[in-house]
């Protein structure tokens, strides 16, 4: 009878555990720099908590959103609230943002430049082919004085907004991720903070321009729509919320990483 009742008390622990919505392995998606090493900071504080920590570590934009909605991750971190509006309606995806964590910089670098007063008129520079980051960078290069937009094209223009572009710049669109191994063939490119951390190359050291701190373009904990309540998600936010996180992204990434915490 006793043994009976400890199964019982087992099934009803269990039972309620997965009602309440905790896990006891969180698998969250990250790439590589510096999100997954940010991440690796809370695993112990988690530990701590009774949950287990799986970083599922990409390198593109896309899987990492299509593995959230599908249910194979509880959560993802790599991405701004403007590229994930911009998935949800491409893709049909109903994520969310959790949580704003930090702010990677976007920065022009160059392998042939010195100082973005060098350009050459047609030189070549890369941006990233999706419609969120792409807008972005030609953002930067009229806050840079290179060109100017159409003003009704909001945060996301595209290389038909143009509307003044002196030197006539030829942009090369490629894949975020390629944009380091494109600096050889180009005059310049315009790479997001982490694709260039993981190159080693420093926003604060090595770009001849770079994006302000006051960016909008914050990086987030991104859940599916129906899991903002959940309560081991929760513990993940305020895991990285804490005062030696927001330490360590400081002392670590020497501002090339911002936290907004």
């Amino acid at each position: 009878m006793k043994r009976k009742l400890v199964i019982v008390g087992a099934l009803l622990f269990v039972l309620s555990v997965c009602q309440g919505g905790l896990a006891a392995t969180l698998k969250v998606g990250a790439t590589p720099v510096p999100h997954a090493e940010i991440l690796e900071r809370v695993v112990p504080i988690l530990s701590e908590q009774g949950i287990t920590l799986e970083i599922v570590e990409f390198t593109d934009y896309v899987r990492p959103n299509l593995a959230l909605q599908d249910g194979d991750l509880d959560a993802n971190f790599f991405q701004h609230v403007p590229y994930l509006e911009s998935f949800n309606e491409d893709a049909g995806t109903d994520l969310v943002s959790l949580a704003g964590i930090h702010i990677e910089p976007l920065g022009v670098f160059s392998e042939k430049l010195a100082s973005l007063d060098e350009l050459p008129a047609r030189a070549s520079i890369a941006i990233p082919n999706d419609a969120t980051n792409g807008g972005r960078a030609l953002l930067l290069l009229q806050e840079a004085g290179l060109i100017s937009l159409d003003p009704a094209a909001g945060i996301t223009p595209t290389v038909f907004d143009i509307t003044a572009n002196e030197r006539q710049l030829r942009f090369v669109e490629l894949e975020a991720a390629q944009l380091v191994r494109s600096l050889p063939d180009v005059h310049a490119a315009v790479i997001n903070g982490n694709y260039a951390l993981q190159a080693d190359l420093n926003p604060i050291k090595d770009a001849i321009f770079l994006e302000g701190a006051e960016s909008p373009y914050v990086n987030i904990i991104a859940v599916r729509a129906g899991d903002t309540e959940r309560a081991d998600l929760q513990q993940l936010v305020q895991a990285l919320l804490r005062d030696e996180i927001r330490q360590f992204i400081l002392d670590e990434y020497q501002g090339a990483v911002v936290p907004v915490f």
